[in-house]
Formats: C-alpha cells, sequence, structure tokens
C-alpha cells in the first residue's frame, strides 16, 4: 500500500482524485485552498481523466455547479470553510433535496467577526440541519478515509444524500504526516463508478428536480430524507466494516471508543482535539484515574444507540465543545444529553467549552478537566453545567 507524506488539504485531494471525481467547482478561501489548487495541478499535469473543473466566482456558485453536475449523474466534489461554507447554506439544502450525492470538505475555520482563520467547529455544526451527513476526521488519514467512504455512502441507493468530510484548519489542513493510500485498482472496486437514482441527461425518461411541492406532497419529501439518515446509519457501518477488511482501517462504529471498559469518566469529542485527548487518557491511566475517550465521528446521523450503550456504564461525561451555540450550549452536548433524556442512562455530563478560534487545547488541560470531573463525581451534583475553560477574566 503506497504511504505518502501529505497535508490533511493534500489527503482529500488525493482522496477525491482517487475516487475519479468527474466535475469540481469550488471557490478559493483559507484554509481550504490548497485543496483545489492541488486538484488543478492534477488535471494541469495530465494525471486525471474525464475531470472537469469549474471555475466560479463564489461557494454559491460553487455549490450550484455541483448541483448541477450530480443531478446529470456526474460524481461531484468541492471544499470550502467557514465564511464560504455560511454562504452555500442555501444551496446545501437544495443538494439533500434533491436528493444528490455530493461530497464535501469543509476545512473548519471559526467564523467572523473578529477575523480569524482558525479551528473552530461552528461553521460545520451551524450546517446540521440541511440534511448533510458529516463527518470529523482526527487525522489526515481520516481525512483520506473519509472523502472515499463519503462517496461510497452517499451514493448507496438507500442514502442518495450529501456528506461533508470535515477537517480542522491548520491542524490537519497545513500539517504534514504519512497518510497510505490504496492502489488505484483496489479503489475501483471498493468505489465503483456511480449509479444514479436519476439523471436529468436521461431524455427518454423526462424527470423534474426542484418543482414546487405543494402541502399535499412536501411532507412526504421531508420523511424520506429523515428515512434515509437512519438508513444511512445501516450503510456507514458496512462501508466502514468493508473498507477495514480491504484496507486495514476499521470505521465500522459511528463512535470511536478508546479504553473505555472500565472507565468511570470519558471525555467525548470531535475531530482533531481526540487526539490530544487520547495522549491524556494514557498519562491519566497511569496516575490510577478510570477514564476513556469517546471521539464522535458521525455527527449526522447522530449516533443515539452507540452513545446509549456508552453512557449507561459510566458514571460521568466531559464534552468537550469547540463550538458554541449562543443562549443555549456547546452543540455536542445539547445533542447527547438529548439523546439520553428518555433513557435510563444518567451519567453525570459536564459541557467543556474549548479551543475556539483555534486556541490550544493541551494534555494539561484535558487531565485538569478530569479532575474536575473527578471531584463532581464524588460530590455527586454538578459544580456547574457549562464551563468556558480557561476563559480570560
Amino acid at each position: 500500500m503506497p504511504k505518502k507524506v501529505v497535508s490533511g488539504n493534500y489527503a482529500a485531494a488525493y482522496a477525491a482524485k482517487h475516487a475519479r471525481v468527474e466535475v469540481v467547482a469550488a471557490y478559493p478561501i483559507t484554509p481550504q485552498t490548497s485543496i483545489i489548487e492541488k486538484i488543478a495541478e492534477f488535471i494541469a499535469n495530465g494525471e486525471v481523466e474525464n475531470l472537469q473543473y469549474v471555475p466560479v466566482e463564489s461557494e454559491h456558485s460553487a455549490m450550484a455547479a455541483c448541483i448541477g453536475a450530480s443531478a446529470t449523474g456526474a460524481r461531484a466534489f468541492t471544499a470550502t470553510s467557514a465564511q464560504g461554507l455560511a454562504l452555500m447554506h442555501e444551496m446545501l439544502h437544495w443538494a439533500a433535496g434533491a436528493r444528490l450525492p455530493i461530497v464535501m470538505v469543509d476545512v473548519n475555520r471559526a467564523m467572523a467577526p473578529p477575523w480569524s482563520v482558525w479551528d473552530d467547529q461552528t461553521d460545520s455544526l451551524a450546517q446540521r440541519d440541511t440534511g448533510w451527513l458529516q463527518f470529523y476526521a482526527e487525522n489526515n488519514q481520516e481525512v483520506y478515509d473519509g472523502v472515499l467512504m463519503a462517496f461510497k455512502i452517499a451514493e448507496h441507493e438507500k442514502v442518495n444524500l450529501p456528506v461533508m468530510v470535515v477537517e480542522s484548519a491548520f491542524i490537519l489542513s497545513h500539517t504534514y504526516d504519512v497518510v497510505d493510500m490504496p492502489e488505484q485498482e483496489e479503489i475501483d472496486e471498493f468505489l465503483p463508478p456511480r449509479k444514479p437514482l436519476y439523471t436529468l441527461t436521461d431524455f427518454e425518461n423526462p424527470f423534474s428536480v426542484g418543482a414546487l411541492g405543494t402541502p399535499a406532497d412536501y411532507y412526504e419529501f421531508r420523511y424520506k430524507i429523515a428515512k434515509a439518515m437512519e438508513e444511512a446509519k445501516k450503510v456507514i457501518k458496512e462501508v466502514g466494516k468493508e473498507y477495514g477488511e480491504r484496507f486495514g482501517r476499521d470505521y465500522s462504529q459511528m463512535i470511536e471508543l478508546y479504553k473505555t471498559d472500565d472507565a468511570e469518566i470519558v471525555f467525548m469529542g470531535m475531530g482533531s482535539l481526540m487526539g490530544t485527548v487520547k495522549e491524556a487518557v494514557d498519562m491519566l491511566r497511569s496516575e490510577g484515574y478510570k477514564v476513556g475517550a469517546a471521539k464522535v465521528r458521525w455527527f449526522r446521523p447522530f449516533p443515539r444507540e452507540e452513545l446509549y450503550e456508552l453512557a449507561k456504564n459510566v458514571e460521568g461525561i466531559a464534552v468537550l465543545d469547540r463550538n458554541f451555540s449562543f443562549g443555549q450550549e456547546g452543540i455536542l452536548f445539547n445533542e447527547a444529553k438529548g439523546v439520553l433524556y428518555n433513557t435510563d442512562a444518567k451519567p453525570i455530563m459536564k459541557n467543556y467549552i474549548v479551543g475556539l478560534g483555534g486556541r490550544d487545547i493541551t494534555v494539561n488541560d484535558v487531565k485538569a478537566i478530569a479532575k474536575n470531573m473527578k471531584e463532581i463525581i464524588q460530590k455527586g451534583k454538578l459544580d456547574r453545567e457549562i464551563e468556558w475553560y480557561h476563559l480570560k477574566r
């Protein structure tokens, strides 16, 4: 299996190339730009066949172009960040509503103002209700694997919904690491050519997309998307298992558990910060703390069943959110609490807001959070439900 030392952005570009993407439409924005620059380089060097690059004037136009391409049966890909993703918002609804299996990489970047180009998950999580599946990568390998799996999941006959693969700004996007990349022939076996649900270029069988939906019919269209999201859980597990069997990296679980078998306290989070959390878990274990980590790989569809199985066996869950929903709380924390409300799993849960705008999260930070959680469990009650960790007073 070939190995390349690449950035997270280059890992995404190579994955799009190896997925034999047919149309790319994108607009440059830091820190995403090097993804589409690399794809343009593949085209300029003659390294790809049958790949059309569509230069556009905005991210809104980029998604519109992908929607058009996907509706004709092409395999479409794009990438963006932050304000660009926000500008796409209207078209994200169109992509999901039209049941188009577009794959997009979002390089998490904090939303302005104030202007920032650093890591923050609020941009992608602000799109949670658009009907897109969302996969959060911990490292560059997961960016690469995530894009390949995303196409297979998105194009599955029971799903036919777009997928967003999310990576951290600079922590992954511009940091280089070794990434295993299977041979093209092996990828082709795993990811065959797309078989579209419909195609607007089939003139023998005319098809309308985006026509007016009256109250008599609209409701059922939305139910079908909801049903597809539920079906996607099974497909995610099947595709993740197949990927592991073929390439040695198993993604059959929507939540990756790390040393949770006997854990009393579990740290829950998404994305690159979970690498730091795992290091802290190892250190805390050597100091006598019974801790573990739960990395939420898939935020949409939300892994409610797997969360329940974890929560019923632990005393406390520290949810680390690199995001915030103003007027409420961290978004992952809010979702996790809601899932467990009508169950018999009632661990003490506390929300730690961390790393907004790219602020570092260190092993010592995680160790301090573990100490706080242990004190809470010993007392049997929360000191506070939400803590903005390391806030400058």
